[in-house]
């Protein structure tokens, strides 16, 4: 695997920032009460980590049809279709509750870790893209882990 470029993995990290956020107002009851006197209760354990990761679903849908203007014919317009699967997971699986929401988030991303790697096979992902999704996803995972099993 190839080294990350510094500003994809800062901005990567930086984008871990919220589910952390969330996770950490889970097992810090103080931080959770000030977030939510201070900032706002969104800003607290799932509600931050849920409506963050919904975004972010969304986004890699934008990220993979970017992927998907390398290529042409048949393997282009596969990866057109494929690329809007995060974004409409996002809309159809998102709600009935933090747990099944979080369960249904993290397997969404998870499961986008197949199409980075059918893009990267494809040759349409830059060399360094499986490094960095799987960093990103293993810490969002985790981090939705005490939502789903709290």
């Amino acid at each position: 695997m190839t080294r990350i470029p510094a500003a994809p993995l800062a901005l990567g990290l930086a984008g871990l920032l919220p589910f952390i956020w969330g996770a950490l107002t889970l097992f810090v009851p103080a931080l959770g009460q000030w977030t939510a006197q201070t900032l706002s209760p969104r800003f607290v354990g799932p509600y931050v980590q849920l409506a963050y990761g919904t975004v972010i679903l969304s986004f890699m849908s934008g990220v993979l049809w970017g992927f998907a203007t390398k290529a042409t014919g048949a393997v282009a317009a596969s990866g057109y279709a494929l690329s809007v699967l995060p974004a409409l997971w996002a809309f159809f699986f998102m709600g009935g509750g933090p747990v099944s929401a979080a369960t249904w988030l993290a397997l969404g991303f998870v499961g986008i870790l197949g199409l980075d790697f059918m893009f990267e096979k494809q040759g349409l992902a830059p060399d360094w893209w499986l490094s960095l999704r799987i960093l990103l996803t293993v810490v969002v995972v985790l981090t939705l882990v005490p939502v789903i099993f709290g």
